[in-house]
């Protein structure tokens, strides 16, 4: 049975204090289970503060990004050596916010992927539509190119421990979200495009996450989908009671 992985995406939020504050309380009182993974992602200034916080608890602290080369001249970049060295465990690599913004391509998510297992860092990679795209029938389509490229190249090990979070753009930050079928048949064609490209054993051990909006309120629903194995989580992850009611939700 695969566990269930709740991972917060601060995005640019909060102060170094307010990180700390809140890694305090969580891992005073995150639950002591083998069945869920919490999982903080924090800008990278507060990453060596958490780390060190949360050290010999059952949170683990992610990176929201970083680049696929280990050094160089590349000014304001962050490579996987300087995570590694800090104590992180997770990035998150091809978010949506990072395709539109910021120029992030499948090729580049790709090299970031592979970069990330050279370290021993565990990729959360991102893949979703745009209500357009949704409304133009090219989900599947769209998302299954996303995820071959993503995982292009990985050996069936490395696909097997790669996580994957089906984002629909749509659902991010606007308070929609898929409904829970919706996104478990996104999900559900993610694991038979693992399938396809490794293994039914691969694809079955691959942990698919789905984010959009995900609150207290509508977890537990989602998660009780036959292909939805977690939540990235946005909004909901910036408070603490909340974000411990999503980790909760991983245990039942």
């Amino acid at each position: 049975m695969r566990k269930k992985v709740i991972a917060g995406n601060w995005k640019m939020n909060k102060v170094l204090s307010e990180a700390n504050s809140f890694v305090d309380e969580v891992v005073e009182k995150v639950p002591n289970s083998d069945q869920v993974e919490a999982i903080v992602c924090a800008p990278f200034p507060f990453l060596a503060s958490l780390v060190e916080k949360a050290n010999g608890s059952k949170v683990k602290i992610a990176a929201q990004n970083m680049h696929f080369e280990d050094n160089g001249a590349f000014t304001g970049e962050v490579s996987p050596v300087m995570l590694k060295d800090l104590g992180v465990t997770h990035v998150v690599l091809g978010h949506s916010e990072r395709r539109e913004y910021f120029a992030e391509s499948d090729e580049t998510v790709n090299k970031k992927t592979h970069a990330a297992f050279n370290h021993g860092l565990t990729p959360i990679v991102c893949v979703g539509e745009t209500l357009e795209q949704r409304e133009a029938n090219e989900t599947m389509n769209l998302v299954e190119a996303q995820v071959k490229k993503a995982l292009e190249g990985l050996s069936a090990d490395q696909v097997a421990k790669t996580i994957i979070a089906y984002e629909p753009v749509w659902a991010i930050g606007t308070g929609k979200t898929a409904t829970s079928e919706q996104a478990n048949e996104v999900c559900t064609h993610i694991r038979n495009v693992v399938k396809e490209v490794t293994s039914e054993e691969t694809a079955e051990q691959l942990i698919i996450q789905y984010g959009g909006s995900v609150k207290p309120a509508n977890v537990d629903e989602l998660l009780a989908q036959s292909d939805i194995d977690g939540a990235l989580v946005g909004g909901a992850s910036l408070e603490a009671d909340s974000f411990l009611q999503l980790v909760e939700a991983g245990t039942k």
